[in-house]
């Protein structure tokens, strides 16, 4: 039951990255957003992967995944549009 609450967990995280991705892409404007705070979110991924691998295999492993890689991309895009708007 908890493997259930996990993945619910991470599906209501899941679903905030692609509007943050897509307001990001949009505006093309990092102001607000923290670098430090994506590093975190995408180690915290990170070791929840770890933790399914080394631990009790379960299909939320592929919800982590895809979690980090939205927070990869949100990471990427604050990093270049911060440069951007330096300049």
């Amino acid at each position: 039951m908890s493997v259930y609450f996990e993945a619910m967990m991470l599906i209501c995280f899941g679903l905030a990255w692609p509007a943050s991705i897509y307001k990001l892409w949009k505006t093309k404007k990092s102001q607000g957003k923290s670098i430090l705070f994506l590093m975190v979110i995408f180690v915290g991924y990170f070791f929840g992967i770890l933790f399914n691998l080394t631990g009790p295999r379960d299909k939320v492993i592929y919800l982590y995944a895809l979690n980090m890689l939205m927070v990869f991309v949100d990471l990427v895009l604050t990093w270049r549009y911060r440069e951007r708007t330096s300049q």
